[in-house]
Parts: C-alpha cells; structure tokens; sequence
C-alpha cells in the first residue's frame, strides 16, 4: 500500500510568556485532543457478512513475485479495486479476481491512476459465480459521513472496525490531496462500509502518516502516531463508474454527481 510519511519534527513550540498564552496553549490542546478519536471494541458477528463482497485481485508482473490486493464486488460481475493494485501494465500482468471459490480472468472497464483517481473497475465472467453472489448487489453510500462516523474495513479474511477522522490529524501539506481519512488501514482495495446502512463508502488507497499532539514545559509539540487509511470516498466511486454502468450507483431524488 502507498504510505506518505514526512521527517516528523520532534517538535515545533508555540512560545509564550505569562499567564495568558498557556491557556491560549490548552485551549488548542484541547482542539486537538476533541480530534483524537479511538476505536472501541464491538463484536463483528454482524460486520462478517460482508465478506461475501470482499475479492483479491491478483497480478504477476513479469520476473516479479505474484502481488496480491483486495476489490470488492458490486454486483453483475464488476468489481471495484484501487488502480494502483491493478498496475500500468494490466495487458502484460494479467490481473485475476479470486471470488466465490473462483480464480477468474479480470477485464479492464476503466483504470484510473494513484496520482488521480485510484480506482479500477473490473469485469469477471459472472456465470461462474456461485447463485449467492448472482442474486446480490452492493449498495454504494449516498449520504455525506462525518468525522466520528463507525465504519467497517472489509478484506476477505477479516473485517475491522475504524472511525471517520479529521484531516487535521495528519501532516498540513498532505491534507488537500487525502481529506478522506479512517483511523487504520488494512489493505490496498480493502472496502470501507458504513457501519449502520452497510453501504460502500469507499475503497482504501494508501496510508498516511498521522501526529498527535502534546504539551511540555508549555510548548505544543507534534509526535508521529502511525498511519491514517486514505480512502477513496463513494461520491468518487460514482463519479469515475461510467454511464454504462450507473445501474450500480442507487441515486435518491435530489442526489447529484459533481467532479471531485
């Protein structure tokens, strides 16, 4: 998975002198703080069911190792992964989708690329898909998410419950390219669902290095504190999925596609 982690300062100090600009000091503090979000621990029995629409895709360049990522299916035999994952040269690496049992041949819809839209939309043959996959589809979210929001990260091997977090969390100059943003990645395709409706709201991308912050000797100093998930959001997904394709894009009244 792409990372993005700048030299990490071992601080920088908002200098003060007296009474008053300590608590100008705490009171961005406590901002910061208000931004630190965790993840409790809540039973997944709920979240497996999932897994039904997690996939790996599988390419192998040539004289390389085979590399593995993750999709997820949305229905009609497409599925949606991160383009970076199905790589530059999907004619000569061949990617596969393993699904339902199946290691089945991937076609290429559309790619975008990780330095624009990193997404791709596959094709398998759904007539050997298993009757349990035929008959479902895969809501995409419609709704905004907020930070705070409980989602679900879902691979085929497992499903991990992360929160919606603010941009503030990571470095200044990585903000205005990855303002989407979980608590923790897992994998490169993985799909992120809302953890109430269950709909997609998007595929994971890359992992960007997050900070936290702390007072000492009245100094607020920034410290690393691992990797934020980047994640492509649904608004995106449905943007970049083609007008051939809109049938698996549920749009209510009133909901209109804008370029991203």
């Amino acid at each position: 998975m792409p990372s993005f982690d700048p030299v990490c300062p071992r601080g920088f100090h908002v200098r003060g002198v007296g009474f008053a600009t300590r608590l100008v000091n705490q009171f961005w503090l406590a901002i910061v703080l208000a931004l630190k979000l965790t993840i409790p621990s809540i039973a997944q029995s709920n979240d497996d069911s999932l897994r039904i629409y997690a996939v790996n895709v599988v390419k192998t360049p040539p004289f390389q190792r085979q590399f593995t990522g993750d999709g997820i299916y949305l229905g009609q035999g497409i599925v949606i992964t991160a383009a970076h994952v199905v790589g530059h040269w999907p004619s000569i690496t061949q990617p596969r989708v393993l699904i339902g049992g199946q290691d089945l041949r991937a076609h290429i819809i559309k790619q975008g690329s990780f330095e624009t839209i990193d997404l791709a939309l596959l094709s398998v043959d759904q007539t050997r898909l298993p009757v349990s996959l035929l008959l479902r589809r895969n809501p995409i979210c419609t709704k905004p998410f907020r930070v705070g929001d409980q989602v679900i990260d879902v691979i085929p091997e497992r499903t991990t419950r992360a929160q919606i977090i603010s941009p503030l969390a990571i470095p200044a100059e990585l903000r205005k390219r990855f303002r989407t943003l979980i608590t923790a990645p897992q994998s490169s395709g993985s799909g992120i669902f809302d953890a109430n409706s269950k709909c997609l709201l998007g595929i994971m991308s890359a992992k960007v290095s997050k900070r936290r912050y702390v007072m000492s000797n009245d100094h607020l100093m920034a410290i690393a504190d691992g990797y934020a998930g980047y994640f492509v959001s649904a608004v995106t997904i449905a943007y970049f999925i083609p007008p051939d394709f809109q049938f698996l894009v549920s749009q209510p009244s009133g909901f209109k596609l804008t370029t991203p």
